[in-house]
């Protein structure tokens, strides 16, 4: 919530009645940002959070500015983009946590599908700590035709697919990429599969047969953090 404070994105904010120093800088801010300060019950707390858990705040957000897919590779220069693509990953806690990832990671943002998608507020906005207001996001139509854009725009797109032969430690993730993560359970559809440059998987070592989606965009934007680094000597 601070986060989007300081974007400047919070329209007003709704405070209950818990009293900690937390909940005083928020507010010390939102006073000092001129946002709009109301005083509710726990009730209209709970309606206005729509679930999520609110820790005795609920801010109202403008949604972030979206972007196109054109928009995202450009201003990762003058780096090799590093983007990831979501091909209906509709869980609101994975999608925080993604964005939350990407931010960490210093990646150039998400493209994710307008109709299998999770509205960037509540739950997802929790779950990513505040990256939502700081990771661009492009929403598109279809996910296929994005990744085909990815690659006319120079972008190698990487899927993830956990019968794929080759490892996600075995590709060159310096180059400009894009990693395409399908829903946990389906995996990647068949249409956006065949648009990937290549398919990679995570290998697993005990007994479950993969990853939480979220976990798995971790391991590999992580793995292009290590060999970028490596790249430039660091």
């Amino acid at each position: 919530m601070l986060e989007a404070l300081r974007a400047g994105r919070v329209r007003r904010l709704r405070v209950g009645s818990r009293s900690d120093q937390r909940v005083a800088d928020v507010i010390a801010l939102a006073q000092k940002r001129g946002v709009s300060i109301e005083r509710v019950d726990g009730s209209a707390l709970e309606r206005a959070s729509r679930g999520g858990v609110h820790q005795g705040l609920v801010a109202d957000v403008e949604e972030p500015t979206d972007f196109s897919v054109e928009d995202l590779v450009k201003a990762a220069a003058p780096a090799a983009p590093l983007i990831v693509v979501l091909d209906s990953v509709e869980d609101p806690h994975n999608v925080g946590a993604i964005l939350r990832t990407v931010d960490a990671a210093g990646g150039h943002g998400v493209i994710r599908q307008e109709r299998h998608a999770a509205a960037l507020d509540g739950i997802v906005a929790k779950a990513s700590a505040g990256a939502v207001s700081s990771v661009k996001v492009a929403t598109v139509v279809n996910i296929a035709r994005a990744i085909e854009e990815l690659e006319t725009l120079g972008v190698w797109t990487i899927g993830l697919a956990d019968e794929a032969t080759d490892r996600y430690d075995q590709i060159d993730l310096t180059l400009p990429t894009a990693v395409v993560l399908g829903a946990e359970g389906q995996g990647l559809r068949r249409l956006v599969r065949e648009r990937c440059d290549r398919l990679a998987a995570i290998p697993m070592l005990g007994r479950v047969s993969s990853l939480n989606v979220s976990v798995a965009a971790g391991v590999v934007l992580f793995e292009a953090v290590r060999q970028r680094t490596v790249a430039r000597g660091q």
